[in-house]
Parts: structure tokens; C-alpha cells; sequence
């Protein structure tokens, strides 16, 4: 793991708020000069600390205003079911995040964004309980998004 200093710090906060500044703006805003400040970020990438930069795009404005949870069950706890799985997940444009769980009666979690019910009916019926394994689906719609984090705590 690497040993991060305060200009580490200040350099992930500030690139996780906003990933488009350029090194000039982001050694300013740091306290650094422009040269060892593309070092760290470019050493902070080397090391994976910094996996890549994205834009983030409103679904909503998209027509996406359907947020689902589906809990998924598994009939077989197999490291082979479960690779299937994730790559069939993987391939469904839909899932914004499948994450594996326990404590829970299932397997799986999926957050899901599709225009509609209709939408959403069609993903379910002829996507997800396809999938080999699948014996069983709880939904959960999304009311309000409270918290919207994309930045980890640093």
C-alpha cells in the first residue's frame, strides 16, 4: 500500500470533486508547482490509486427515471455460477453496479436504471432471471436519492 502525504491527499479530494482541472489549476489549488504535481498524479495512477476518469451523466435527463434494487439468488454457491453470473450482469447495459453480498437471503445486489415499469419488466423477464442460476429476484424501487457519493474518503 502506498504511503500517501498530505499533497497525495489534497490531490485525490480535488480530482474525485472535479477530474477535468488542468495539472496547472490543481498545483495551484495544492500548493504545488506544476512539475512535481504531474509526478504524484501520474505515480498516484501507476499505483492504482487513481483508476481512471469519467464523466457523470444524469439519468434522469436521459428519460432513465426508474432506480431499482434487485436482490438475486443463487440455486448454486459455485465459483463457476457465479462467473457466469457476473459476466452475464456485466453485459446488461442497465446495471449500474452488481456487488456481491452475505448477510442477506441473496446472493447478489444490482442497482438498475431503466426508462420505465415497462422497461424495467422487460429487464427482469427477459434479461435477469434468464441468466443460469437465478432462482430469485426481490425488487426495491427507489423513491429519492439522499446521499449521491462518487468520492471516497481519503
Amino acid at each position: 500500500m502506498m504511503q500517501l502525504d498530505r499533497y497525495d491527499k489534497e490531490i485525490l479530494i480535488c480530482l474525485q470533486q472535479d477530474g477535468r482541472l488542468t495539472n496547472q489549476e490543481l498545483a495551484d489549488r495544492i500548493g504545488l508547482s506544476p512539475s512535481p504535481c504531474l509526478r504524484r498524479v501520474r505515480a498516484l495512477e501507476e499505483a492504482g490509486l487513481i483508476t481512471g476518469y469519467r464523466a457523470l451523466v444524469d439519468a434522469r435527463k436521459l428519460g432513465l427515471t426508474l432506480m431499482a434494487l434487485l436482490h438475486i439468488s443463487m440455486d448454486k454457491h459455485t465459483p463457476e455460477r457465479f462467473e457466469n453470473f457476473e459476466r452475464e450482469v456485466a453485459a446488461i447495459p442497465e446495471v449500474m453496479e452488481c456487488l456481491l453480498i452475505t448477510g442477506q437471503s441473496a446472493d447478489y445486489q444490482l442497482k438498475v436504471v431503466v426508462r420505465d415499469m415497462d422497461a424495467y419488466q422487460d429487464l427482469l423477464l427477459n434479461r435477469v432471471t434468464r441468466i443460469e442460476g437465478v432462482t430469485g429476484v426481490h425488487s426495491s424501487f427507489v423513491l429519492r436519492r439522499v446521499v449521491n457519493n462518487t468520492a471516497v474518503p481519503v
